[in-house]
This record gives structure tokens, C-alpha cells and sequence, in this order.
């Protein structure tokens, strides 16, 4: 039960008895308040008249009169330590008037001398003090800063409250400072007193200045902690759309969903983004970038190299098959590096020519004179410390210099960006970042800039505490979310692996610009790249890349593990033909025309031809469902992709579609996964009951 204020209870005591009674009963009512300090002045006058009748000849009573007023006056002093100047000022006064008075009329009389007149001028003055300081406390159109409260408690002494709003769980006050005297750095400074004078956890409070004023800004209070119950990420936000459409990551701790732009935008005043993610281990790094590039792999019009050399497939493993280029191992990073150099003078040089001032969406369209578009293009690093330390200091500096006018974004993860492990210039050039729990306030600056920090940015008190919480400070985000804590959202292996699936026709293959542009700086390193196959296919997407002709889309699979080998030997930079002899061909008349066949062998008669049904894509479905209840009342317990393959052209859907519907069949819980790839266990409708 919430007790009430002393304003409250002032209202209660000036509002008029319930009833009624007549006027003098209201005015009595209406003078309760303000009689204490008459009766305190009229109870020491007549109580004088028996002290002086006892003790007017007590010389021992005399000095203990005497001692007693001015213990009495030092012990009001110091227990108004803990108020205003004023009010102790004034309660000593008043304690030093009353008992010096009283020692004098209990020793002299009260009407010896100047007394009397004392006590009647005196004891009135003194009340009335104190029935206008009653008056003032209750002052309805005051905007702050009487009694100092709580600003001068954390040394914004006359700081005026201008504006105050509340919302559930989010008080957000305006202020105005003492012009002169304190500047928005003074409550900067004093945030993490204002915590502890809230009882609030320290990034509960954040600061966000008036850009206009140096005197004036807004304090926002948020008392609990709505972030601590993780998200599970809703889904793709834009299914099919473009890379320039936001990429949501998580949710602000107003509910407000977190999205981040990589292409840049003139109409928005906005560049394409580098971006540095940092956060210790422990904090949910990793994670977070797993849904931002699960986020990535719904677009059309957007191509992904991905790095890690320290973990190879622990964290990227679901979302390999997606990545036009993985390298997971150092020298495939440093070609990686190298390619990227070279990729950037072309797309620059490619742009110029059909007009583009930076990538934008119709870049990946067919342009007007028939080549085929250019998707953008997002450079990926996980662990890019042991990359930095393995190459050189500053291997992404050129990188996140010349990148974003080549519709190129890069990201570097790593747990701490300190000047040891990346050059200043790489990190000034990042420009935006994403930051996790970290381990003290120190590296949090690798981070962050100090006006994030100083608006109240916390992220070293969450350390790994608390996986998943960060700031993002990034373009296209208003800087009043820069200090505001979001939850990235939770993706799960099952989600990683629907979104390869489902969206495996809808990603862009590379074009041509980019792939002779990379196949000529790292060679075999990008030619015969590691293509990993689409979970419940036992094929490895194909990795030549026709630098003369617009590619196939890369969800398809086409070729075997050895027609690539055989398809890539082109892009090796040696002469195929040295092992040829022309020797070989002595004998031979190449002009001399085939034999005709003289025997015609038919090893089988050819099948009928299956006849195609064309389904609707809710028919199609339904046929997926009515197949695997076939299979489970011919009593299978384990079934494949492949088992479903067979009947795909009857449905008129692609095989990249049905592996899909599997993957659907496991996130609806009718599949399990088993621990043999691509095989999975019927799980019947007992089994669930039972479960």
C-alpha cells in the first residue's frame, strides 16, 4: 500500500471536515495546520511563570538553563544536516530565540525588563515564519527547485524541473540548469549519483541533452528491467524485399523494434554502413550477428562473404549454404581480403558507367542495355581479431575506406577492439557499431563514443551476464536509442536453417563484374571455393562462376564435386595444355568423315512419362501433408528429403521447395531431427499426446 506524499497529506488537512458543521468548523479545520508553532510560542510564555517562581534563586539552575539552550541549538543544527541550508538555518534560529528567552525569564521573570516585549514581538514573528514556510512548501505552479530535492542531492543545486511525463514503467523529466553555474555535462556526471538516489540499477538512467542549449535537456528513468525475458525472433521483416529495406535485430526496451540499414540512401541523408560488433564472451555476439545475417538471407538483391578462421563452422555452420563465399580457414580469409581489394575498383568503375552515384536497389535490376544487374555485396568477418593479427594491423582499412561508394558493406565481430588488435583508422572508419556486455568501462569506449557513454550507456555493467543486451549506434537510428538497451532477438538452429531453405531461390547469385574481379586477385582461393550443400541435398551447390555470362541462380545444384574440380581448372592461371602432345594426333585425319553406325543396341525400353499436375501452392502442401501420412501408415518411422524428391514434378514445385516443406514439418514438430544429416524421425500424433 503506497503511503501518501506531504503535499498529500497538507491537501487532506486543508480540505474541509466531511459533514457538516458550519463555519466555525471549517475554520477551525482550516487553522489546524498552522497552530503547532502558536501553541509551541503561548506553551514556553506560561510555562516561564513557574520555572522563575522555583528557580529565580537557583544559581545551579541558572548555568544548567543555560547549558541546556545551547545543546539544545547545537543538536538542531546538526540534525538539519540532512535538509536544505535554509530549513536548518531557520530551525536553529528558532530553538536559539525560544530557550535563550526562556532561560532569561526563568532567572529574571518574564516581565523583567525588555522581556515581555520581547515575548509578544518575538513568539508571533516566529510563528508566522513558520506558517509562511508551511505555505510555500505546497506551491501547485512551481516547476521545480524548491527545497533543491533530489537535484541537489547529486549536485544540481537550483536545477529546474521544466516538464515531467509518465508512462508505464519510463519517466522521462525535462530540465533546465542554472544558466552559468552548471553545463549538460554537469548531469552527465551526475547520472550515476541520480541512480543511487532513485535506487535504480546505474543504466537506468539515461541523459539525452538539448542540442540547441548547453543548459538544458531530458532525463529518461527506466526503474525496471523489461529485457530480461528473451525474444524469440518473429520471423523475416521484409520476405523477398531488397537489402535497403531495414534489417530488424531485436527490440528496444519501450517495445520499439531495432533495425539496422546497410546500403546507403541520398533521399535520407544516409551512407551505407560499416559495422563493428563487439562484445566479450559470453555476451551473445555471435547470436546476435546470426540473426542479422539470417535477416541478410531473405533479400533478393544482396550477395555474402562470410570469415571465421578461429571457429570455423561452430557459428556460421547453419548459414553456410546461404554465403556465395565461406572461408573458414586463414589462407581462404587472406584471399578474401584480396579479393575485396580488387572487387572495389570495379563496382566503383561499373556504377560510374550505367550512372549511379552509390548502389541502390535498381543496381541488382537488368540494366538497359541488357547486362545483368549487380547485387550489394556484405563482407562478414566472425573473429576478425586472429584475421588482424594473422595479416597485418590494417588489413580492413582500405577496405572500410573505399568500400561504401563500391555498394559494399563491412562488418567486423570481435570481443575487444582495442588499439592492439585494430588500427584507429580502421575503427573511425567502421563509423557505426553494435555493442555487447564488455568488461569494464574502458574497453566500452573501443565501442562506443563518449557521448553515447556520457548520455548513460552502460554495456560493461552486463559484462556476460546477461547475453544478448547491447546498444546499437548506427546510421538510420535516432540518437535517442544510441544509450537505449535493446535484446537481440533469439534465432535457433531450426530458424537458421528454414531461412536457407525457403528464401534459396529468392537470393541473388554473383555477377559477373564481381566474380572475374575476385577469381583474378585470389584464384583458385574463389574459384574452386567450398560451396556447402543445402541441408536434405547431397549435392554441393556449383562454384564456377562464367565471368563472360549472367550466372545461375546458386540454389540450384547442378554439378558433382568432380565437375567442379574440372569446371575450375580455367581460372588456375596455368596452361592446361602443357601435358598435350601433338604427337597424339599422328595418324589421325581430321578431316576424314565418322563411320556410320551399323548397330543400334536399346538396353530398356524408356518409362511412360509421369504427367505433371499443376498445383496451387496451398494444393501442393496439402500434398506434401498427405504423402507423409502415407508414409506413416505404411509403418515408417525414418523418412529423407529424398523420399518426397520423387514426387516434386508431379507438384510442379522445385526441389529447393520441397526440402523446404521438410523443414516445415520439423518446425511444426510432425519430423525430428536425428543425428545422421538428412534423416529424420516421423514423429506420430500418440507420441505427442504422450509427450
Amino acid at each position: 500500500m503506497s503511503h501518501p506524499t506531504p503535499e498529500q497529506l497538507i491537501e487532506e488537512q486543508l480540505r474541509a471536515a466531511q459533514g457538516g458543521g458550519g463555519v466555525v468548523e471549517y475554520l477551525l479545520h482550516r487553522l489546524k495546520p498552522h497552530l503547532p508553532p502558536w501553541l509551541a510560542g503561548a506553551g514556553t510564555g506560561l510555562v516561564s511563570w513557574p520555572a522563575h517562581l522555583y528557580w529565580a534563586d537557583n544559581a545551579a539552575v541558572t548555568a544548567g538553563l543555560t547549558l541546556a539552550s545551547v545543546a539544545l541549538t547545537g543538536a538542531t543544527w546538526a540534525a538539519g544536516k540532512s535538509t536544505t541550508a535554509q530549513r536548518r538555518l531557520h530551525s536553529a534560529v528558532t530553538v536559539a530565540a525560544s530557550s535563550g528567552w526562556f532561560t532569561a525569564a526563568a532567572i529574571a521573570g518574564p516581565d523583567a525588563g525588555p522581556l515581555a516585549g520581547l515575548y509578544f514581538i518575538g513568539a508571533p514573528s516566529l510563528a508566522l515564519s513558520w506558517n509562511i514556510r508551511q505555505i510555500l512548501r505546497r506551491n501547485p505552479d512551481s516547476t521545480g527547485g524548491a527545497d533543491g530535492g533530489i537535484w541537489e542531492k547529486v549536485g544540481l543545486a537550483k536545477t529546474l524541473t521544466t516538464k515531467a511525463e509518465a508512462a508505464p514503467n519510463k519517466a522521462t523529466i525535462d530540465y533546465q540548469l542554472p544558466r552559468g553555474e552548471l553545463t549538460n555535462d554537469d548531469v552527465s556526471k551526475a547520472l550515476p549519483k541520480l541512480a543511487s538516489a532513485l535506487d535504480v540499477p546505474p543504466n537506468a538512467v539515461r541523459h539525452a541533452p538539448d542540442p540547441e542549449s548547453a543548459s538544458r535537456g531530458a532525463i529518461t528513468i527506466v526503474p525496471h528491467d523489461l529485457l530480461k525475458n528473451t525474444v524469440p525472433c518473429p520471423g523475416p521483416s521484409h520476405p523477398g524485399g531488397s537489402i535497403a529495406n531495414p534489417v530488424h535485430v531485436g527490440i528496444y526496451e519501450d517495445g520499439a523494434e531495432a533495425a539496422m540499414f546497410f546500403p546507403g540512401e541520398a533521399a535520407a541523408a544516409r551512407n551505407a554502413m560499416h559495422l563493428l560488433i563487439m562484445g566479450m564472451t559470453g555476451s551473445g555476439k555471435s547470436e546476435g550477428g546470426l540473426t542479422a545475417l539470417a535477416e541478410v538471407f531473405t533479400r533478393r538483391d544482396v550477395i555474402v562473404w562470410g570469415s571465421d578462421p578461429a571457429k570455423a563452422e561452430q557459428t556460421l555452420g547453419p548459414l553456410l549454404p546461404a554465403f556465395d563465399w565461406a572461408a573458414l580457414d586463414m589462407p581462404s580469409t587472406k584471399a578474401m581480403v584480396a579479393a575485396l581489394h580488387a572487387v572495389i575498383p570495379a563496382r566503383t568503375a561499373w556504377l560510374a558507367k550505367y550512372g549511379y552515384k552509390q548502389w541502390e536497389p535498381a543496381c541488382a535490376r537488368t540494366q538497359v542495355d541488357g547486362s545483368p544487374g549487380m547485387p550489394y555485396l556484405l563482407a562478414w568477418f566472425e573473429e576478425a581479431a586472429k584475421t588482424i593479427r594473422e595479416t597485418e594491423e590494417d588489413a580492413f582499412t582500405g577496405i572500410a575506406q573505399e568500400a561504401r561508394s563500391a555498394g559494399v558493406s563491412l562488418v567486423v565481430s570481435m570481443q575487444r577492439a582495442s588499439h592492439n588488435q585494430m588500427s584507429t583508422d580502421t575503427r573511425a572508419s567502421l563509423g557505426s557499431s553494435w555493442c555487447h556486455g564488455v568488461r569494464n568501462d574502458t574497453d566500452a569506449g573501443f565501442a562506443l563514443d563518449d557521448d553515447v557513454l556520457d548520455a548513460g550507456a552502460r554495456p560493461h555493467v552486463w559484462k556476460d551476464k546477461k547475453p544478448g543486451y547491447s546498444y546499437l549506434v548506427a546510421n538510420g537510428i535516432p540518437e535517442t536509442f544510441w544509450a537505449t538497451p535493446l535484446r537481440d532477438y533469439l534465432t535457433g538452429r531450426e530458424y537458421l536453417e528454414w531461412v536457407v531453405l525457403a528464401f534459396a531461390e529468392v537470393r541473388a547469385a554473383i555477377d559477373p563484374v564481381t566474380a572475374q574481379a575476385a577469381a583474378q586477385a585470389a584464384g583458385r582461393k574463389y574459384t574452386q571455393r567450398t560451396r556447402h550443400p543445402i541441408p536434405g541435398t547431397t549435392h554441393a551447390q556449383p562454384t564456377q562462376e562464367d565471368t563472360d555470362m549472367p550466372t545461375r541462380p546458386r540454389s540450384i545444384p547442378t554439378t558433382s564435386d568432380d565437375d567442379q574440380d574440372h569446371a575450375f581448372t580455367a581460372y588456375d592461371g596455368e596452361d592446361q595444355d602443357d601435358d598435350f602432345d601433338d604427337e597424339d594426333l599422328d595418324g589421325i585425319d581430321p578431316e576424314q568423315e565418322l563411320p556410320h553406325p551399323t548397330t543400334v543396341v536399346q538396353f530398356a525400353e524408356r518409362p511412360p512419362a509421369q504427367p505433371k499436375i499443376q498445383l496451387t501452392p496451398k494444393q501442393a502442401r496439402q500434398a506434401m501433408e498427405e504423402l507423409l501420412t502415407e508414409f506413416e501408415s505404411e509403418g515408417r518411422t525414418v523418412v529423407r528429403p529424398a523420399d518426397f524428391m520423387e514426387h516434386c514434378d508431379r507438384h510442379g514445385r522445385s526441389r529447393a521447395w520441397v526440402s523446404g516443406q521438410v523443414a516445415q514439418f520439423v518446425i511444426a514438430g510432425r519430423l525430428a531431427e536425428t543425428d545422421e544429416t538428412g534423416v529424420y524421425v516421423i514423429v506420430r500424433d500418440d507420441e505427442d499426446e504422450a509427450a
